[in-house]
């Protein structure tokens, strides 16, 4: 396919955006991205970090002449704002489900002319998630699974993890809450709901912060948690895990699946 009439200078703001691309074999259209994308490592190696994620260096953007810029969520509506005016084509997504994350990985691949290169991902995605749906549909239990994106305040997984958890096999103890789109909806007031729920398996995924197992360890009843008890703390990195792009599905959710497997019965 002849993409020369499609965007031919990009600017990822995010870094699932950045990673796409790459796995994509775009790479050479990108000359610009965040200063968070760590995925691949060779990108910071390569191009030039022109935003952060809430804020960008809008002299920077400018100078790299996009075609396109890239972003993700109601967070960045401000940057996308300044470039709209700027006469800049900007294409914002907002994607909170797997669903979501494939169709919005299928439409970014459509924007820039290279969806025969992406069916490749996206068919082995549909299949790894049929795969899983049909493995776990047959089970007679399901653990009860506990997964903490931020300890300060307790907020628990957004929809895609709590999905992607389902699809291991487990059971997001606060599915309820992560219908909420914003991490401020998702806060749990106080631990000992937690503790109430009496979860099998801890997942800690703290964003933009390293695990800290003592401040854990610290908190009010946590030896009644059956997690504790049996020493089922797991932390979990957030760069595949917490990005809505492709590393939630072909890395979150096998990562995952190997924790849950051995806690359900068959």
């Amino acid at each position: 396919m002849n993409t020369s009439k499609f965007p031919q200078r990009i600017v990822c703001l995010t870094d699932e955006v950045t990673e796409w691309l790459y796995m994509l074999g775009e790479q050479e259209r990108i000359v610009g991205i965040s200063a968070f994308a760590e995925r691949p490592k060779q990108a910071k190696m390569e191009k030039p970090m022109v935003c952060g994620f809430t804020g960008a260096n809008y002299q920077k953007i400018l100078a790299t002449k996009p075609d396109l810029v890239i972003g993700f969520s109601d967070l960045q509506a401000d940057i996308a704002a300044r470039l709209i005016k700027e006469g800049i084509p900007t294409l914002i997504t907002n994607q909170r489900s797997v669903e979501e994350i494939i169709d919005t990985l299928a439409l970014i691949a459509r924007v820039i002319g290279v969806e025969h290169k992406a069916n490749i991902y996206l068919d082995k995605m549909r299949r790894m998630l049929k795969a899983a749906e049909l493995k776990t549909a047959r089970l007679k239990s399901r653990p009860k699974v506990y997964f903490e994106e931020w300890n300060s305040p307790l907020i628990s997984g957004i929809k895609w993890v709590s999905q992607l958890i389902h699809l291991a096999g487990g059971e997001d103890v606060f599915d309820e809450l992560s219908e909420h789109q914003s991490a401020k909806d998702r806060v749990i007031n106080d631990f000992q709901e937690v503790v109430t729920k009496a979860p099998e398996i801890g997942l800690f995924c703290w964003c933009g912060r390293k695990f800290d197992q003592e401040e854990l360890l610290g908190r009010p009843n946590i030896d009644q948690i059956p997690f504790v008890q049996s020493k089922q703390i797991h932390e979990i990195d957030p760069l595949f895990m917490l990005q809505p792009g492709p590393a939630a599905i072909l890395e979150g959710l096998p990562y995952l699946e190997k924790i849950i497997e051995k806690y359900t019965d068959n």
